[in-house]
């Protein structure tokens, strides 16, 4: 437990948790819910706003109820069902690694698009951010709290000018520029890809023992942040398309937001948004493989992941789980394409807020209506996006299936071949 001096107070929460939700989020899956939803784009982030604040409300009931930080893994610890922690919390890590891999995905192309890079030049710096964030969580400085604050406040200032600025120079013609109008139920298909852009919230639950007065602070706190971002990503979509047009968003969906910043303010628009772009997406990438790491750590202590990455170096960091993680989301970075990596990791975070809704139902004596909304629209929008991906990317379906298949099948085998190493080992000890 952390000295009450150097606790988290509410303003750091709630900007640590806009940050964590808005500097991966908006820049990496703007350009894909554009090509899908068009000008309901903006109601795509706000049907799943109404699965990210109610999923906010059953995180801090739960974390306070328990008093204990670890997210989802925890929550069905508490409740008596370790082989579903086990299971989801390897799917969950499985969604983290993909959250990554976009982040760095984004980071890789913003800088490249800047620098009239080419894909190999995206490929090597997306790969490179990794690395180095790698090399400084392995020196144990990779939780900067003060300067992932002050990025956080630069990135919400740029996204904010420019929402407000296209709303200022209203024009819904550019929301359908160059392309067809959608139907309005493609809202929900285009809030089913990109639900990722809301995950980062749950971070803070890792952090609750470093949260002043948790029990009265951390539902306002978190809550307003989740609301604000909800807000806030409809604006940007709003505006930034407006001031962009569609068909260059949707051209170039990796970078739409530099597209727009430099249509509003030219190049020093451009390189405004490109130095937003580049440090968010970098301030994400870290605070997510730290905290993916601590929870891997956890995870194996509690004897659901191989001990082996219970292990931490003399900086007392979970070097193997650090290095493991993150080669594995840089290669993904390196070989897979946007929208199926924000798909996936959608659908994962998908199914992990429903079992947290679903607990946090169950545990309730009051409000029970608020966990049974974010159950209800998770449903109609995880059906939403099953759908698509059945229709447009069946392979990526399938592989979907076939990791969830391994978990659940391969999980059991991997842990009972190590227990019986270790029963082994000890009898030879004896």
């Amino acid at each position: 437990m952390s000295n009450n001096s150097s606790k988290l107070n509410p303003l750091s929460v709630w900007a640590l948790a806009a940050g964590g939700m808005v500097g991966g989020g908006i820049y990496t899956v703007l350009g894909v819910v554009i090509a899908v939803s068009a000008q309901w784009t903006w109601l795509a982030f706000v049907l799943t706003g109404l699965i990210a604040i109610p999923s906010a409300y059953s995180y801090v009931f739960l974390t306070n109820k328990f008093h204990e930080e670890g997210g989802a893994f925890v929550f069905l610890e508490k409740v008596n069902d370790k082989k579903m922690a086990g299971n989801l919390s390897w799917l969950l890590i499985i969604g983290y690694v993909l959250t990554i891999s976009v982040y760095a995905y984004a980071f890789g192309h913003y800088l490249s698009f800047a620098f009239h890079g080419n894909p190999l030049l995206m490929r090597l710096l997306a790969a490179g951010i990794v690395i180095a964030l790698i090399l400084l969580n392995l020196a144990g400085v990779g939780k900067l709290t003060n300067v992932e604050i002050i990025i956080v406040s630069v990135n919400l200032l740029v996204l904010l000018a420019l929402g407000i600025y296209g709303l200022a120079n209203w024009d819904t013609s550019q929301l359908t520029a160059g392309i067809s109008p959608r139907p309005i139920w493609s809202s929900l298909i285009g809030g089913a890809s990109i639900f990722m852009a809301y995950e980062g919230f749950q971070l803070l639950t890792y952090e609750y023992d470093k949260i002043k007065n948790p029990e009265k602070s951390f539902m306002p706190t978190l809550m307003s942040a989740v609301i604000f971002v909800v807000i806030l990503y409809a604006v940007v979509a709003l505006g930034a398309t407006m001031v962009g047009g569609a068909t260059s968003m949707i051209s170039f969906k990796e970078i739409a937001l530099s597209i727009s910043a430099e249509s509003a303010f030219g190049k020093t628009g451009l390189i405004v948004m490109t130095v937003a772009a580049g440090f968010a997406t970098a301030a994400a990438i870290n605070s997510t493989l730290f905290s993916t790491a601590n929870l891997s750590k956890r995870i194996a202590s509690k004897n659901e992941l191989p001990s082996w990455f219970d292990h931490t170096n003399k900086n007392d960091v979970p070097d193997r789980s650090i290095i493991v993680l993150g080669t594995l989301a840089g290669t993904l970075a390196i070989v897979g394409s946007l929208s199926s990596l924000v798909e996936a990791a959608s659908l994962a975070f998908l199914f992990t807020f429903g079992i947290v809704n679903w607990i946090a139902y169950r545990e309730s004596e009051k409000r029970k209506w608020i966990p049974l909304m974010g159950i209800i629209i998770g449903i109609l929008v995880g059906v939403a996006l099953i759908f698509r991906l059945v229709i447009s990317k069946p392979v990526a379906l399938g592989g979907i299936l076939a990791v969830v298949l391994l978990i659940i099948m391969g999980r059991p085998y991997l842990l009972k071949k190590k227990e019986k190493t270790q029963q082994k080992a000890q009898e030879d000890e004896n």
